[in-house]
């Protein structure tokens, strides 16, 4: 039974903030019965957050979902890294790899609670995963722990 256990598949999802109503955002997460908003934002108290800016989607997880709120800085890019994608226009590629270093130099597999990721959901501001690093996470985690179902919302 105890090897059974250990094949259980874990869900993790992923949801960005951009270009939804507050609405769409906390029905996608009802809806997908998320536990646990992990924030993996660098920054996450700007202006440009809206309602999700750190205090307030604390608040409105608990109050509109009633659930856990966790900002996971270890699960973020470096000031460095951004700047260098964002205003230097260093490639995707070259983010990624960087990306996927830092989190293998991190041990995130290691220092990262399971139970705290099972049927949790990444935040960040990016609209879709294919080029945000909630999408790096999630694939990283899963490639170190095996059993996890990634959705993103």
């Amino acid at each position: 039974m105890g090897e059974e256990c250990r094949m259980i598949m874990m869900r993790l999802w992923t949801i960005g903030f951009t270009r939804k109503s507050a609405s769409e955002f906390f029905a996608k997460l009802r809806d997908a019965g998320v536990r646990t908003i992990l924030d993996v934002r660098l920054n996450n108290t700007g202006q440009l957050a809206g309602f999700a800016k750190r205090d307030d989607l604390r608040f409105f997880a608990k109050e509109i979902l009633n659930v856990e709120y966790q900002h996971l800085p270890m699960l973020a890019p470096t000031q460095e890294m951004l700047d260098e994608y964002r205003k230097e226009r260093g490639g995707w590629n070259n983010y990624e790899t960087r990306f996927r270093a830092l989190m293998k130099e991190r041990a995130i597999e290691k220092h990262l609670d399971p139970k705290l990721v099972e049927d949790g959901c990444l935040l960040c501001s990016e609209e879709k995963p294919h080029q945000c690093h909630r999408r790096i996470v999630a694939e990283y985690l899963q490639e170190a722990w095996g059993s996890l179902e990634i959705v993103h919302l």
